[in-house]
C-alpha cells in the first residue's frame, strides 16, 4: 500500500523531516512562498497531513478540497490560524507545540519592553542619522522598571515565565485571567483588567486571538492607561486595535509600546510605522535556533504518534475522532 503523505506548507530545517524516511511521502515546499488558498489545495491534494506553520490559514473551505486529511500538525502553541470547528466536524485532528517556546518567548517579552521602554529604537536611528554632537543631562529619558509595577494580560505558561523574570528587577507582578490561579511560583497577585491597565507601568499581553479577545485593549482601554505606561503584545495580533495604539502614541496618552504581533500580519497600520515610539519586530517571538527545531521537533512527533496509532501528545480537539479510526493504512 501507498505511506501516508505529510504535506509541509513552508520551508523547515530538512533534518527535522528526515525521521519520516521510509514512513512517510513527504511534499515539501520548497520555494518557500505562502500559498494562497488554491496553492494550498493543490500541494496538500491526497494528503493525510498537513504540517503547518501559524502563517497559514487553514479554512473550513480548504478542508472540504482536502477529504483524505486527518491530522493538521501545527508548528506553533497558538491556533487561531485553523478552524479547529471545522477540523472537528470533518474528524480531522489538531496539534500544536506548547512549552517549547515558552523561555524564548518570554525573553522576547523583555527584549521589547526595555526596547520601548528605555527607547532604544528611537534613539539608535538618532544616533545613525548623525545627530549626537553633544550629550546632555536630559538625553532620551525613558522608563524605570526596578521597583515599578508589571501587569500581565494572559498568566499561561509565556506569561508565568514572564513573572519569573519581573521578581528579577524587583517589580510588583499582578495578572489578570478570566480566573484567579492557585498561588505558586509566579508570585503575582490577581487584579481584575481595569485595575491592571490603570495602575500598571508596564503591561505585557499574553492572550490568544478570538472572537472574545478581538481588540481587546482598544481606545477606552488605552485611555485609562497611566501616560507614561508601556504596552507589549506578544500575543496574537488583532487582541490589541492598532489603529487606537497608533493614535495614543502620537497623542501622548502611552509612553511607548512593543509589538511582534499585527492585525493582518505581514501588513502593519502604517500609522504604526510612523510611530517612533513603537518598537516592531516581525513575530519573531520564538524565533531562536534551539526553539524553532525544538517546535518542529515536538509537530513531527505528533506525527509520528499518529502514525503509530497513537493519541498525539498535543492534541487541541481530541473529541475528532477516536484514535483507532484516524490511523492511516500501511503497507
Amino acid at each position: 500500500m501507498s505511506r501516508p503523505v505529510v504535506a509541509v506548507t513552508r520551508r523547515v530545517f530538512p533534518e527535522g523531516l528526515a525521521v519520516f524516511e521510509g514512513r512517510a511521502e513527504v511534499r515539501t515546499n520548497d520555494a518557500d512562498v505562502a500559498l494562497d488558498a488554491d496553492g494550498l489545495a493543490k500541494h496538500a491534494a491526497g494528503a493525510q497531513v498537513l504540517l503547518t506553520t501559524a502563517d497559514t490559514p487553514v479554512t473550513d473551505a480548504l478542508l472540504a478540497q482536502l477529504p483524505d486529511l486527518k491530522l493538521i500538525a501545527n508548528i506553533a502553541v497558538g491556533y487561531n490560524n485553523i478552524d479547529v470547528a471545522a477540523a472537528t466536524r470533518r474528524g480531522i485532528l489538531v496539534t500544536n507545540t506548547p512549552d517549547v517556546l515558552t523561555e524564548a518567548t518570554a525573553d522576547m517579552a523583555w527584549a521589547l519592553l526595555m526596547a520601548a521602554g528605555r527607547r532604544v529604537s528611537e534613539s539608535e536611528q538618532w544616533l545613525r542619522d548623525g545627530k549626537w554632537t553633544a550629550w546632555a543631562f536630559d538625553l532620551w529619558l525613558g522608563a524605570d522598571y526596578h521597583g515599578t509595577r508589571l501587569g500581565i494580560i494572559g498568566m499561561g505558561r509565556i506569561g508565568r515565565a514572564i513573572a519569573r523574570r519581573a521578581h528579577g528587577f524587583g517589580m510588583e507582578v499582578v495578572y489578570h485571567n478570566r480566573r484567579p490561579l492557585p498561588i505558586g511560583e509566579h508570585g503575582a497577585t490577581w487584579v481584575t483588567r481595569e485595575e491592571l491597565l490603570r495602575t500598571c507601568d508596564h503591561v505585557v499581553l499574553v492572550v490568544p486571538y478570538s472572537a472574545e479577545s478581538h481588540h481587546l485593549i482598544g481606545a477606552p482601554e488605552l485611555a485609562s492607561m497611566k501616560p507614561t505606561a508601556v504596552l507589549v503584545n506578544i500575543g496574537r495580533g488583532g487582541v490589541v486595535d492598532d489603529a487606537a495604539l497608533a493614535a495614543a502614541l502620537a497623542s501622548g496618552k502611552l509612553a511607548a509600546a512593543g509589538l511582534d504581533v499585527f492585525e493582518g500580519e505581514p501588513k502593519v497600520h502604517p500609522d504604526l510605522l510612523a510611530q517612533p515610539r513603537a518598537v516592531l519586530t516581525p513575530h519573531i517571538g520564538s524565533a531562536t535556533p534551539r526553539t524553532r527545531r525544538a517546535m518542529l521537533g515536538l509537530a513531527v512527533d505528533n506525527v509520528i504518534d499518529w502514525l503509530d496509532g497513537k493519541a498525539p501528545r498535543c492534541t487541541v480537539n481530541a473529541d475528532a475522532l477516536p484514535v483507532e479510526t484516524s490511523t492511516p493504512q500501511r503497507g
